[in-house]
């Protein structure tokens, strides 16, 4: 595929969404764009204590998105015409809530921090709707100004990682006070002498990197080569510098996964010749990973021992298991959830069952056993999204999910290679992260919509700008 075809792609992908590639694109219509801009400015600082709290994370770009649409109110009927199923779901959520506070417990601020981060995430789709484009601002702007503050905030870990090796006390002081949660001392209760940059947790790392700024690349590479590489640039050092500063294991799970399908996505599968490089790509990426299972003392150590081999890895299946064993056992909690804000009690209903399970799978309990005992509604998690919103919302919200979520691609005629990446990856990486305001998915959302009608002789799954 040529230049030119590649960047008459990318100028339909985004045409059909209002967006043009003008450059004359203003930065600001009104004064209410600071919010917006400010918004992408703060997305990598979601762990500090300037944020509200919301589960396991303390983001300051979804409030700022609130407020960006609340500013722009009258141009939510636009909105509303072209996203009014996802405007309707959270009213479904309210509504099988209002059941389940009626019939298991009322937790008012658990409950109010859920639904806003549903409303974080709705706020998102509005917010990139009405910057790109009802108010056609210029998003050459906004992708310099994400650069920019991803970049800082590597920076910041950087000197974070200084700071441990020199113990420059000062310094440790400095972000030990900063950070919500802090993973910088030694003696941090969540696993300490590690950079986390500006993060909640150096697991959010490959959130930030592959939910956002990677879907970025796709979306303008077509058409701004210099951008496009740029991140490509900041993405890799970005997750080649937390491996080597040793911020974490997700990261190089997340690192082996997003290579993965990012081979997927650029390769032609459609001739032999992209088969073969394709193949031979991926069996690096295996290689490294393998290399990486034996080189990490804690990836090793998961796959010899499995769950016993990392106290992390096993935290995330018993604080799962609990409130989905809660669920299990009420069929009508199964079906519309224990309500926003109700995850203690449904970890409350599920305990007994869940160390029951725990102790015939051959596992020490007694973890999980004092957890689910001390979690009251203010400090209950689970570190998944799916189980956080399966437990609260139930299956019938779940399974709607899914189906609206399909149905917005193929009503948007958006099923092609790189759509299909995206989505996989999106629920990747999901799987450890439970902050329903994330911006992964309403990009992804709003995205689909600008995603040109593609025929090819092969069928939905044809290259997409590769």
């Amino acid at each position: 595929m040529t230049d030119s075809n590649i960047a008459g792609i990318a100028e339909a992908d985004f045409g059909k969404a209002g967006v043009s590639f003008d450059n004359d694109r203003p930065i600001l219509v009104d004064s209410s764009d600071f919010l917006f801009y400010a918004a992408l400015a703060m997305l990598p600082i979601d762990g500090t204590v300037a944020g509200p709290y919301m589960p396991f994370w303390t983001p300051l770009s979804p409030w700022l998105f609130m407020a960006y649409a609340v500013a722009n109110w009258r141009l939510l009927p636009q909105v509303w015409h072209r996203f009014r199923a996802f405007f309707l779901f959270p009213v479904l959520l309210i509504a099988l809530s209002a059941v389940d506070w009626y019939l298991v417990a009322f937790h008012r601020l658990p409950a109010l921090v859920s639904l806003a981060g549903v409303a974080g995430a709705l706020a998102c789709l509005c917010a990139l709707d009405m910057a790109l484009r009802i108010k056609r601002l210029s998003w050459r702007r906004m992708l310099d100004l994400l650069i920019l503050v991803y970049w800082f905030a590597f920076a910041v870990g950087v000197v974070q990682r200084l700071s441990i090796m020199f113990d420059w006390t000062s310094v440790k002081n400095f972000f030990i006070h900063l950070m919500s949660r802090q993973y910088i001392s030694s003696t941090s209760h969540w696993g300490g002498g590690r950079p986390q940059f500006l993060f909640a947790e150096p697991s959010y790392i490959g959130m930030h990197l592959f939910g956002v700024l990677l879907p970025l690349i796709w979306l303008v590479r077509g058409r701004d080569h210099k951008r496009a590489n740029q991140l490509r640039v900041l993405i890799m050092v970005f997750a080649a510098g937390s491996v080597l500063m040793g911020a974490g294991v997700r990261i190089i799970l997340d690192s082996i996964i997003a290579l993965v399908f990012v081979i997927i996505e650029m390769n032609s599968w459609h001739t032999w010749r992209g088969r073969l490089v394709a193949f031979g790509e991926l069996v690096v990426t295996v290689g490294l990973g393998a290399c990486s299972v034996a080189v990490n003392h804690r990836l090793s150590s998961i796959a010899e021992l499995g769950f016993d081999g990392d106290g992390s890895f096993y935290a995330r299946l018993w604080q799962s298991l609990g409130p989905g064993a809660g669920a299990l056992k009420h069929p009508k909690q199964l079906l519309l959830g224990y309500g926003a804000g109700n995850l203690s009690d449904a970890t409350h209903q599920g305990a007994d069952a869940a160390v029951r399970s725990l102790e015939r799978l051959g596992l020490n309990a007694s973890a999980p056993k004092g957890w689910y005992a001390q979690v009251t509604p203010a400090n209950m998690f689970t570190m998944s999204a799916y189980t956080s919103f399966f437990v609260e919302f139930g299956l019938i919200a779940s399974v709607i999910l899914v189906v609206l979520v399909l149905w917005w691609i193929s009503h948007n005629h958006a099923w092609n290679k790189t759509t299909v990446c995206w989505l996989l990856l999106t629920i990747y990486l999901y799987v450890q992260f439970e902050g329903y305001a994330f911006y992964a998915l309403p990009l992804l959302l709003w995205a689909v919509a600008a995603v040109p009608r593609l025929k090819s002789k092969n069928g939905p799954f044809a290259v997409w700008c590769g």
